[in-house]
């Protein structure tokens, strides 16, 4: 018999990237409002790309698997 297809979790693929070696990338929290009496740098690093490791992210694999 032929194996069945996962389905892709669509909250998860909408939140979470694979990049060409195999990371999990996901964008920071925090820089949508109240901006103003945040500092700079701290705003250029909310806009910078986070990476998730460990277990979280081979749960993330599984739940996009297709991506």
């Amino acid at each position: 018999m032929a194996k069945q297809k996962v389905k892709t979790n669509r909250s998860a693929a909408k939140r979470f990237h694979l990049t060409a070696s195999g990371k999990v990338k996901r964008a920071r929290s925090g820089k949508s409002h109240l901006n103003v009496k945040k500092s700079r740098k701290r705003l250029r690093r909310l806009g910078s790309p986070d990476y998730i490791v460990g277990e979280a992210a081979k749960r993330i694999k599984k739940y996009v698997p297709y991506i």
